[in-house]
């Protein structure tokens, strides 16, 4: 059983003990860990902490996800854009 409140992706980089994961579900969720197991606990309790400062700040919390899932890929590499004149 997956005892998140919100789905997670973690992604791995190229550093074999450096892994950095978020939630789709809640906006401005990230961290880093580890290992994947270090990722999935940092996030339970890290998602704990998100929600509360939420509430604290008044911002929307968004919904518990009745069916979370974790994902564990590559991590995405963003390109850079250059502008054409």
């Amino acid at each position: 059983m997956i005892d998140l409140e919100y789905s997670l992706i973690i992604e791995a980089t190229e550093e074999p003990d450096y892994f950095g994961f978020y939630s789709p579900d809640l906006e401005g969720f990230t961290g880093i860990g580890h290992s994947i197991e270090d990722c999935m606990y940092k996030a339970k309790w890290g998602m704990k902490e998100h929600v509360r400062l939420l509430k604290e700040r008044g911002l929307p919390i968004p919904p518990r996800n009745p069916d979370p899932k974790v994902i564990i890929q590559n991590e995405e590499k963003v390109k850079n854009k250059r502008a054409v004149a």
